[in-house]
């Protein structure tokens, strides 16, 4: 009864001193400023270069401490009054408790990375694996897109996440997005099936000198003497380790270079399709579309050759059930991997996430090779180290030009 009388006084106090003059109250006026919280390298959520979910966060400015007296007095018995819990409560000043995620961010973002890095060499394996028995790549692709979207469309059903809405507008900004993933997830298997799984990689390791030259000639972007210089190791160590490649033939040569242009396309469509919306539900929607896109090919280029003796040739060799769960899970491992490293985008700056996508290409390749005994000639060892060395250097690159442009809209 005694702290509801003086929480009255108080109150009353704290109503008659707002009720000064103009002029007095002028002198207790301070300025806040507001600072978006979440930016790239705050670990923000970000994807195609935009922020998601942003906060803000209202911090005081350089007045002297002098204007700010007089508010504080104001204030301060006013939010003991209201956050001052119910009579009897032991729960007061504790506060709220913080969540495991909250607490080790570091230690989730490490487990986002060595998961996305699994779940790739996982993948890759077990694709090519299925390759050494079952060579069509068309309709392995399709498989692993139709494995991504039930999965998609389960999540939805049970809310993790909750299905984001489409628009008109929005789907066909997502259309060119998804026609050049599925171009590019195709012709991706098409060169795993036909050459070494590392070679591949090393191929794709050219992705980087694509985009700049899309960049500069399409987009019309200047780009520095530096960026152009740091291709160089990446064109002439892909060049080397080319030359002397035991798995070389045309085919997975050609297709990994037209993954890389497909790829690089898909990139400029992002930029133009930029939204709100979440990362896991733009994933989904872009593979639903590039599953529709990749049906067609894989009925017209492998449909004939599957039913007269492709699916009895693979079931003879391993049966039935390995047939089927080597197809089911090489679908689940490629949507996860690939949602995560978008996830994993979202919890890291461009910069890391760029080193951390080249040591993932050094996993892949170094563990292909363990895995399936890939002999390489030295020429061909030097070459992939060099090149990877170069796609280093140009992601270190790239990263810092994005850091210092967002620091200079920042201020």
């Amino acid at each position: 009864m005694e702290s509801r009388v003086l929480s009255r006084a108080t109150t009353a106090t704290t109503i008659s001193s707002l009720r000064r003059s103009p002029r007095e109250n002028h002198q207790n006026v301070s300025f806040i400023s507001l600072k978006p919280i979440g930016a790239v390298g705050e670990g923000g959520n970000v994807i195609w270069g935009r922020q998601l979910r942003p906060a803000l966060l209202l911090e005081s400015s350089n007045a002297p401490a002098g204007l700010f007296a007089g508010k504080k007095e104001i204030l301060r018995p006013i939010l003991a009054t209201a956050s001052s819990p119910a009579e009897g409560s032991d729960s007061a000043g504790e506060a709220a408790p913080v969540g495991f995620f909250d607490r080790y961010p570091a230690l989730v973002t490490g487990f986002f990375f060595f998961m996305w890095y699994f779940l790739n060499v996982i993948f890759n394996i077990l694709n090519k694996r299925i390759y050494n028995y079952f060579p069509y790549p068309y309709f392995v692709s399709v498989i692993h897109l139709l494995v991504g979207v039930v999965y998609c469309l389960v999540s939805w059903a049970v809310g993790l996440p909750k299905r984001a809405p489409i628009d008109s507008k929005l789907l066909k900004l997502l259309i060119p997005v998804a026609v050049c993933h599925a171009l590019g997830h195709v012709t991706s298997n098409v060169s795993f099936a036909a050459v070494a799984v590392s070679f591949t990689h090393t191929i794709k390791a050219l992705e980087p000198f694509f985009n700049a030259a899309a960049s500069q000639f399409i987009l019309g972007q200047q780009l520095p003497l530096t960026l152009w210089l740091s291709l160089a190791p990446v064109v002439i160590g892909v060049s080397m380790a080319s030359l002397t490649e035991l798995s070389f033939n045309w085919t997975g040569f050609i297709s990994a270079m037209i993954s890389n242009i497909s790829f690089t396309y898909r990139s400029i469509y992002s930029k133009k399709a930029m939204t709100d919306m979440d990362s896991t539900n733009i994933y989904a929607y872009i593979s639903i579309i590039a599953l529709f896109v990749c049906i067609p090919p894989a009925i017209i280029v492998e449909g004939p050759q599957l039913i007269k003796h492709g699916l009895s040739d693979a079931i003879s060799k391993v049966g039935m059930v390995k047939f089927i769960s080597d197809l089911f899970w090489v679908g689940m491992f490629y949507h996860l991997y690939n949602q995560l490293a978008t996830n994993t985008l979202e919890r890291v700056a461009p910069l890391t996430h760029a080193v951390g996508n080249v040591l993932k290409r050094v996993f892949v390749i170094g563990f292909s090779i363990l895995a399936f005994g890939n002999k390489i000639s030295t020429q061909t060892g030097i070459g992939t180290v060099i090149a990877i060395a170069g796609v280093a250097a140009y992601s270190y690159i790239k990263a810092q030009m994005e850091e210092e442009k967002r620091q200079m809209k920042a201020a």
